[in-house]
């Protein structure tokens, strides 16, 4: 097992990242990661805890945003490749459709009945 992202706050204050990963031996890692992580999202995250999950998500990415150099160029460039992604991903569940694949969702909060495997 790999830590990609710890974050662990300490007190009142004191916040610490940690991760297994190093970009600097292994650049190419962040992709897989993001497959990973994106498809992780999309087929295992329902069950209860995906809205604070999420919401963790997105208060570390407002952080990020609120210290980068230039916000309007960082939201742009997560705007173009998530739009990639979400291009990719569904060109890649239309595809599954066509080959008689079936794609279940859940709303936030519910989770699959125990006896579909």
């Amino acid at each position: 097992m790999k830590k990609i992202l710890e974050v662990l706050r300490y007190g009142d204050g004191d916040i610490i990242f940690k991760t297994d990963v190093d970009l600097a031996k292994n650049p190419n890692e962040i992709s897989n990661i993001l497959i990973q992580t994106m498809m992780s999202m999309a087929t295992k995250l329902w069950g209860g805890n995906e809205q604070t999950v999420l919401a963790m998500i997105r208060m570390l990415t407002i952080a990020d945003l609120a210290l980068c150099t230039d916000r309007k160029e960082m939201i742009r460039w997560l705007d173009t490749e998530s739009g990639r992604l979400f291009k990719a991903f569904q060109d890649t569940s239309a595809e599954f459709r066509k080959k008689g694949g079936k794609i279940m969702t859940f709303a936030p909060g519910v989770k699959p009945s125990k006896t579909r495997s």
